[in-house]
């Protein structure tokens, strides 16, 4: 447990457990000195490296300490701002409120005024360690992004360290916390990752269809007016040559007509894995009356929103390795570095994508509008469709603006799906209650394409080439080079 805790603390443990404190590694005038902890005797249990079984260690529930108790350690500048927020706090509770989506999305909750708990493994974090490989930006441990929080706005946030796929654990963090939302984004999220071998197959299954069954379990047994918001993907819907609807389908066949969940043509073991997730969530609404929304989210791109700006501390992962990177970040990031942009196979792969400030503006509006007991509803997730080529187009274009000689090469695809293919996704859904689409820009390029080379030293190029081949996974597990 020693490696979670980076400043001096005051740590409580249940009975059987024994006080720990760490001396002060670093000291800052922003941030308070103090953290206070609770800890349940459930294990942590962390992704085991190859040949090694799982280890299990106490799990830490973190708080920062109340407002009052902390006044003289908060810095004068600090936002203290309460627009927006809802007129009785609702509590949401984040899983997987470490990561890309997660971390952006709890700032964002938190700051119009939603109390909010992250709850999280920090397993993501492991997998850069295990790759060989790291995020653009250098972040902060989530300790003391969350004392930074603390320090510039006045807000707590509460973190409960664990394994969601852990019931005992989950237990105790819904006991503690009593949710009315929770907001699911605690999973393997990378296809490439899920195609390394067969034990991350078997882990991005086990850990994203089990992790699940908990949180609805555990819905059920604690939370039962709890709303679920789930973070689904667009790629469960493959690219089928017909329009791809919200979540359903009205078919008439052989005289008869009934309204059906789409079809899902899902294009790696993540991509199943979520079918998986949609189909028990959808089961749960229907047999316990569960109330769940599925956000089919296309590709994030982007890095930046108003609460990650506030301080440095706060900043957001930005991955643009063949494993974790998603096309446009990648692009930006090649750009810069003056590596040619690598577009799989023809290039005519098209998909739906979207800003980071509207994923976390979509979630907000899933929570502000609840489905009803019993409603599994699917919100298609994206504001724009662009082809890989047309993405490579807008980067080379914005990037000679900024002086950037960009080259495109065509690589082997490492996939297995269309090159060229027919694409039409609706998503009014979101829109219609309220989403307001932060549409993508030669400003918005500009600004990553300058983010990128802000960052550029921290580039490794050996991460950039897609490594992992779809058809050649095998049973035998694959490990890094040092």
């Amino acid at each position: 447990m020693a490696h979670l805790l980076s400043t001096s603390c005051s740590v409580k443990f249940s009975s059987g457990c024994k006080p720990y404190t760490k001396p002060l590694i670093q000291d800052s005038a922003l941030f308070p000195k103090s953290v206070t902890f609770q800890t349940s005797k459930t294990p942590f249990t962390r992704l085991p490296s190859q040949g090694e079984r799982s280890r299990s260690n106490c799990t830490v529930c973190a708080t920062t300490l109340s407002a009052s108790r902390e006044a003289s350690n908060e810095p004068s500048q600090g936002v203290h701002e309460s627009s927006s927020e809802p007129s009785k706090s609702k509590r949401v509770m984040v899983i997987g409120g470490d990561g890309y989506c997660g971390w952006a999305t709890a700032l964002h909750l938190s700051k119009k005024g939603y109390e909010v708990a992250i709850v999280d493994s920090l397993v993501r974090r492991l997998f850069d360690q295990q790759l060989g490989i790291d995020s653009l930006t250098p972040i902060s441990s989530i300790h003391d992004r969350l004392r930074c929080w603390k320090a510039l706005t006045g807000k707590s946030i509460e973190l409960y360290i664990g394994d969601i796929c852990d019931f005992e654990f989950l237990t105790d963090a819904f006991k503690s916390f009593e949710p009315e939302a929770v907001v699911h984004f605690g999973e393997q999220r990378s296809a490439p990752y899920s195609m390394i071998d067969r034990s991350r197959a078997v882990y991005t299954q086990n850990n994203n269809v089990i992790g699940t069954l908990n949180v609805l379990f555990a819905i059920k047994e604690f939370g039962e007016q709890c709303h679920l918001v789930k973070l689904g993907t667009m790629g469960e819907y493959g690219t089928p040559n017909i329009d791809i609807e919200e979540g359903y389908i009205t078919i008439t066949h052989n005289g008869r007509t009934d309204t059906l969940p789409y079809p899902k043509q899902a294009s790696s073991f993540y991509h199943l894995s979520k079918v998986h997730d949609s189909n028990n969530i959808a089961f749960t609404c229907k047999a316990w009356g569960i109330r769940a929304t599925d956000l089919n989210q296309g590709v994030v791109y982007g890095v930046r929103t108003d609460e990650t700006e506030m301080h440095e501390e706060l900043i957001n992962r930005l991955d643009y390795d063949g494993v974790f990177g998603t096309a446009l970040n990648r692009f930006c990031v090649q750009a810069a570095v003056g590596h040619p942009l690598t577009v799989y196979g023809k290039g005519g792969q098209t998909r739906g994508y979207l800003d980071i400030r509207d994923t976390v503006q979509c979630v907000e509006i899933a929570i502000a509008n609840p489905a009803q007991a019993g409603e599994f509803r699917v919100f298609n997730q994206f504001t724009e469709q662009f082809s890989v080529n047309e993405l490579a187009a807008l980067v080379t274009k914005a990037g000679e603006k900024l002086g950037l000689d960009v080259q495109t090469t065509s690589v082997p695809n490492p996939r297995v799906e269309a090159e060229e293919h027919y694409y039409n996704a609706k998503h009014t859904k979101l829109i219609e209650l309220g989403l307001k689409p932060h549409l993508l820009s030669d400003s918005l390029l500009d600004s990553l394409l300058n983010f990128a080379i802000k960052y550029e030293d921290r580039v490794d190029k050996k991460q950039i080439m897609p490594s992992v081949s779809w058809r050649k996974i095998g049973a035998k597990p694959k490990t890094v080079a040092a």
